[in-house]
C-alpha cells in the first residue's frame, strides 16, 4: 500500500491528469512478482479494498484463517459497494468467515451484497453482460480451449443447442461420440462451413523449409497458439482439400542470429508487413515479461515522438494495458544492439530493470557459409510478407548471402494450396 501511495504521489507531482493517476502500478508489480499486469491489479485492487475498508477479513487472512482466494471472493463479490456498505458486510462475516468454504463464502457474500443495495447488484450483472468475450488457449497435445463469457440463458442455450444436435446424430447413426458432434457442430456453425476442417480464415503457420520439404523434425510455430510437431503441420497441409488455398510467404532471417530482416518505415505507424512481421517474430504475445496477453498495438520501444524509427529494430508488440503503462512517468525502453528482435530493456520507475526476449523462431540447419555481417548482400531482398508467385527463379539454388531463406508462413484461405520448392 506503501508503494501505491507513494507512486500516485509521484505521479501527481508530475503533473498527470487526474483520469490518468494510477497508470503503470499494477505493472509493475506484475513484473516484481513475475506475473501478468491484470492479474497484479486484481491484486492491488484487493490489497487496497482489504487495508482500507474490510478491516475484519484483512485480520482473518493476516492469522491464517481464510485463504488469500477466498479473501478475493469477498472484495470481488463486493465490488459495486460504497465503502460504509462494504464495512458493514465485513463486520457480518466476521465471526464466520473462517468456518465457510469457498462456495459458502460465495453464497454468503452475495446474499448480504444484494441485501445492501438491490439497485447495485442487478447494475453489476447488466454490466456484467457488456463483459461477454470469447478467448482462446492453448491445451496439451495441440488442442486448444476455446471459452465464451456469456449471460447465463445465452450460454444455457448454447449448450443446448449443441446437445441436441449431438443427440439427432447418435439417433442417426452417427459413429461419432456426443463430444465430437458437439465439437464439429460448433466450428461449423461458427466458420459457415459444411465440413468442419474447411475453415475459411486466416491460420498463420511458421515452419523451416527444411521441416515443410525435407522431413526435418525442428517443430512449426502455429502463431496465436505455439510450438506443434512439423508432422503434423505438414499433416494439416496435405489435408488441405481443393477448395482451400494456401499462399506461402518467404520470410528472411539473419543466418547468425536467426531475427527477422529489418523493415524500416518513414512514417510514424507500423505498416501491414511490419505489423504481421512484429507479430510473427512475438509470437502475438505480448513483449512484457510475464504478461502473456494477445498483441494489440504495435509500439516503438524507443518512441516516434524521442526520434526512434518506425523498423522492426524499433518495434515491440504489446497489449493495449502494457503499451498505455509505459507511458507513465518514470517509464524507459530501450533495444539491445541488434535491435528489439534480440532483446528490451525495461526500466520501471523504481529503476528496477527486466529483459524482453521474444521466442526463438524455428531455425532450420545452415546451408551454406554466411557472408559476414558487414558485407552487403549481392541482391536486394523481397519486402517482407510479400506475396511471391511460384517461379523457375524459385528452383535455382539459393545465393549465399546474408539474408538467407529459413521459415515459410502458410497462409489458409480460399481455393487450393501454391507450390513452393524451397531452394
Amino acid at each position: 500500500m506503501e508503494f501505491r501511495r507513494s507512486q500516485l504521489a509521484a505521479q501527481r507531482a508530475a503533473g498527470v491528469r487526474r483520469e490518468q493517476l494510477g497508470r503503470g502500478i499494477a505493472g509493475q508489480i506484475g513484473l516484481a512478482r513475475k506475473e501478468s499486469p491484470h492479474r497484479a491489479g486484481r491484486m492491488l485492487t484487493m490489497a487496497t479494498t482489504l487495508v482500507e475498508e474490510m478491516p475484519h477479513t484483512m485480520a482473518a487472512l493476516t492469522r491464517g484463517e481464510v485463504s488469500e482466494w477466498r479473501a478475493s471472493i469477498v472484495t470481488t463479490e463486493t465490488m459495486t459497494l460504497d465503502e460504509d456498505q462494504r464495512r458493514q458486510v465485513d463486520a457480518h462475516l466476521a465471526t464466520k468467515l473462517g468456518s465457510l468454504s469457498d462456495r459458502e463464502t460465495y453464497g454468503e457474500v452475495r446474499r448480504l451484497a444484494y441485501a445492501s443495495d438491490p439497485a447495485a447488484f442487478v447494475a453489476r450483472a447488466r454490466h456484467a453482460e457488456s463483459e461477454r468475450q470469447v478467448t482462446v488457449r492453448p491445451a496439451p497435445d495441440t488442442m486448444s480451449n476455446v471459452s465464451a463469457r456469456l449471460p447465463a440463458k445465452q450460454g444455457v442455450a448454447v449448450f443446448a443447442a449443441l446437445k441436441a444436435a449431438a443427440d439427432a446424430g447418435v439417433a442417426a447413426g452417427d459413429q461419432r461420440t456426443r463430444g465430437q458432434i458437439m465439437a464439429d457442430t460448433l466450428v461449423r456453425r461458427v466458420t459457415g462451413q459444411e465440413s468442419a476442417p474447411e475453415v475459411p480464415v486466416e491460420v498463420n503457420l511458421v515452419i523451416t523449409d527444411h521441416s515443410l520439404f525435407a522431413g526435418d523434425s525442428e517443430p512449426a510455430e502455429l502463431i496465436g497458439y505455439g510450438p506443434i510437431p512439423a508432422a503434423m503441420a505438414r499433416e494439416w497441409l496435405r489435408g488441405l482439400s481443393d477448395q482451400t488455398r494456401g499462399w506461402l510467404r518467404r520470410i528472411f532471417t539473419f543466418p547468425t542470429s536467426g531475427q527477422l530482416q529489418a523493415v524500416e518505415s518513414q512514417r510514424r505507424l507500423f505498416t501491414a508487413a511490419q505489423r504481421r512481421a512484429l507479430i510473427l517474430r512475438d509470437g502475438a504475445t505480448c513483449r512484457t515479461p510475464w504478461c502473456g496477453a494477445p498483441i494489440r498495438h504495435a509500439d516503438h520501444v524507443v518512441t516516434h515522438h524521442a526520434g526512434g524509427p518506425t523498423s522492426l529494430d524499433n518495434g515491440q508488440g504489446l497489449c493495449s494495458t502494457c503499451n498505455h503503462a509505459k507511458q507513465a512517468p518514470g517509464w524507459a525502453q530501450t533495444a539491445g544492439p541488434r535491435g528489439a528482435g534480440d532483446w528490451v530493456s525495461v526500466r520501471t520507475p523504481t529503476r528496477h530493470s527486466y529483459l524482453s526476449r521474444p521466442p526463438p523462431l524455428p531455425q532450420a540447419p545452415s546451408r551454406s557459409p554466411a557472408r559476414p555481417m558487414s558485407e552487403p548482400p549481392p541482391a536486394p531482398s523481397p519486402a517482407l510478407g510479400e506475396q511471391l508467385p511460384t517461379t523457375a527463379a524459385d528452383d535455382e539454388p539459393c545465393r549465399p548471402c546474408c539474408l538467407r531463406l529459413t521459415t515459410v508462413e502458410v497462409y489458409r484461405r480460399h481455393p487450393r494450396i501454391v507450390e513452393y520448392h524451397a531452394a
